[in-house]
């Protein structure tokens, strides 16, 4: 069955996922990007800014944009790089992946152009496999040098997570890791904390990741797990309401439902030769929180339901 492509009312080319569970997830040419991804339930699991600009060459605050070659600001380039605003085309070629589902899946693939390499003059290729199944969202970039001379990096999958109200939710498996803060000059901090909680303004960049991070939302009785693979960093960030009011694209309240928990590879940039492939990999998926002592049991969320737990002696 062919994609099934729809233009939104602001023109943009969307393309609409499904899969039998009655779950759907809607990506644009535009940025790459991913701007809904509904449960079973028809509940939306991201966040999508109540002031969010749908128009060119404007990048949509929402959903998960791809920031491409640069991340934030660490370059000469535009904030988080210009694939975000960028038409992407759907990739007739993605041949060494998997064959995929028409209705659950789609590749796209965004090569460099004229203007761009003005502005980054490397040649590449950047491809994206979106996949829809049951209770999961799994996005596979890939980035080619196709240039005659090596090139280096840095690479985010923002994800605009919905959150019930950002004060009640906490974020596990980043304990005890080393982070850059942004707000004080990327320096260099240990997180102290069984969990991260929010009460303010936060922009950190956790380093050496494990694969699986928890975001536990205890009023929406549901937490998201994000897996990742090859992007060693987490970003962690909400604009608190000073900053808020002072993005133009973001509601003065909207900083409560939101919560940003990116993969990333930000502190050490990925360096490809000619022709080589970088293949990252991240796999979110939601489970409904059950309480046993008031909070989810962290342990089962990170290593499985079925492991026990460590005995400590």
């Amino acid at each position: 069955m062919p994609l099934n492509i729809i233009h939104d009312a602001n023109g943009l080319p969307r393309i609409i996922l499904t899969e039998p569970n009655g779950s759907s997830a809607e990506v644009l040419l535009y940025g790459g990007q991913v701007v809904s991804w509904k449960n079973e339930r028809k509940e939306e699991l991201f966040f999508m800014s109540s002031k969010a600009i749908w128009k060119p060459p404007k990048a949509i605050r929402g959903g998960i944009p791809v920031c491409f070659p640069q991340f934030g600001n660490l370059g000469s380039l535009e904030q988080h790089g210009f694939a975000r605003n960028r038409m992407w085309s759907l990739d007739g070629d993605a041949s060494s992946l998997p064959p995929a589902n028409n209705q659950s899946s789609v590749d796209l693939i965004l090569k460099s152009t004229e203007e761009d390499l003005k502005t980054w003059p490397r040649s590449f290729e950047l491809r994206l496999r979106i996949s829809l199944s049951v209770g999961k969202l799994t996005l596979i970039p890939r980035v080619r040098n196709t240039d005659n001379k090596p090139f280096s990096f840095t690479f985010a999958l923002r994800n605009y997570l919905s959150v019930s109200d950002i004060s009640e939710v906490r974020v596990e498996g980043l304990e005890t890791l080393d982070y850059l803060d942004n707000l004080e000059r990327r320096k260099r901090f240990t997180e102290q904390a069984d969990a991260v909680t929010f009460d303010g303004e936060i922009d950190r960049v956790y380093l050496t990741t494990p694969a699986k991070i928890a975001i536990i939302d205890h009023e929406k009785k549901r937490t998201f797990v994000l897996r990742k693979e090859s992007m060693p960093d987490a970003v962690v960030w909400n604009p608190w309401d000073k900053k808020a009011k002072a993005l133009p694209d973001l509601g003065d309240v909207d900083y409560k439902t939101m919560l940003c928990v990116d993969s990333a590879a930000v502190e050490t940039p990925i360096v490809l030769k000619p022709f080589e492939e970088w293949k990252g990999y991240q796999e979110l998926s939601t489970v409904s929180s059950s309480y046993c002592s008031g909070q989810l049991d962290p342990w089962k969320v990170l290593h499985g339901y079925h492991s026990p737990h460590p005995v400590n002696h």
